[in-house]
């Protein structure tokens, strides 16, 4: 009895030691966050536009789908001056009700999508939106890349025997400096770039950290990047490390290319923006895809 009396005295004191504690966060201000990558397949007729728009929550809480007044993706070559010498354009329309994700209008008066045979070296892409009385304004150019040469599964591993080792092969054009983005599928990426390899064939390794199933088919892209789009890649990875995926949850810190240029008298200029934390998180990119699919084995 006495025993018994002990255990319940214990229990009754420290149960009442767990206090709820309400733990006061701070209001942040939501942000437009733009997954805008666009990935060419020259093989086909249509570049596949699909540009999501969220909005940044509160910690915690993932982001929302969101919805913009409109949006619109201009292209052509500028000249000298900054101009587009011809332009043409695809209006966006949200593809269901809810989903945040903008595709070409299909019931606009002309065909809106936007075909692979304008997509060349030098071609400007810029998307605007307005999102909640703000103007957004993205620029890019169009990001050629090599095909790859060769993918085929290893033996290999890095930390861990429960590691899947798969090779890549691809041959680097030679006559520019080059930068590269990787896909090897559930938002795992990896950037390269060519200064030590200009114009040669250059061989690499990625270890998947779950040892994949046999039979499981593994898709690997290789994606042209531009030296920004390469930069922006690089910081999110570093600080993502691959959890939740590099344009599910951009990191803050990490600003893209989508600039708030509602009060800009002058979108040649981007930093003459009187408010500089007035941004959107995400980012634009018009980029060649090449991929390789293989099967593991063991």
């Amino acid at each position: 009895m006495k025993k018994l009396l002990i255990y319940i005295l214990t229990f009754t004191v420290i149960t009442s030691c767990e206090d709820v504690v309400d733990v006061n966060l701070p209001e942040v201000e939501t942000r437009l966050v733009v997954d805008g990558l666009l990935r060419v397949d020259k093989s086909e007729e249509f570049v596949g536009v699909r540009i999501t728009m969220r909005e940044t929550s509160v910690f915690f809480d993932e982001n929302q789908p969101t919805q913009v007044e409109n949006a619109v993706i201009n292209y052509g070559v500028l000249n000298d001056s900054g101009l587009f010498e011809s332009l043409s354009f695809s209006h966006l329309v949200e593809e269901a009700p809810g989903t945040g994700v903008y595709v070409p209008d299909p019931n606009f008066s002309s065909d809106q999508r936007i075909r692979t045979s304008a997509v060349e070296p030098g071609v400007v892409f810029v998307l605007q939106a307005t999102h909640k009385e703000k103007r957004y304004f993205a620029q890019t150019e169009y990001a050629p890349t090599v095909p790859l040469d060769n993918l085929e599964q290893g033996d290999g591993t890095l930390f861990d025997e429960e590691e899947t080792e798969i090779i890549v092969t691809f041959t680097d054009d030679g006559e520019q400096d080059n930068f590269y983005v990787f896909d090897f599928m559930n938002s795992e990426f990896q950037t390269v770039e060519d200064e030590f390899f200009q114009g040669q064939q250059f061989e690499f390794s990625y270890f998947y950290d779950d040892k994949l199933e046999i039979g499981q088919d593994v898709t690997v892209s290789i994606l042209g990047a531009d030296e920004d789009f390469y930069n922006y890649m690089d910081l999110v990875l570093e600080q993502t490390q691959n959890n939740g995926g590099v344009f599910q949850t951009p990191v803050a810190t990490v600003r893209g290319n989508v600039f708030d240029v509602t009060d800009l008298d002058n979108i040649t200029v981007l930093d003459n923006v009187e408010s500089p934390n007035d941004y959107a998180l995400g980012y634009f990119a018009v980029v060649q895809e090449f991929s390789r699919t293989l099967t593991i084995t063991d």
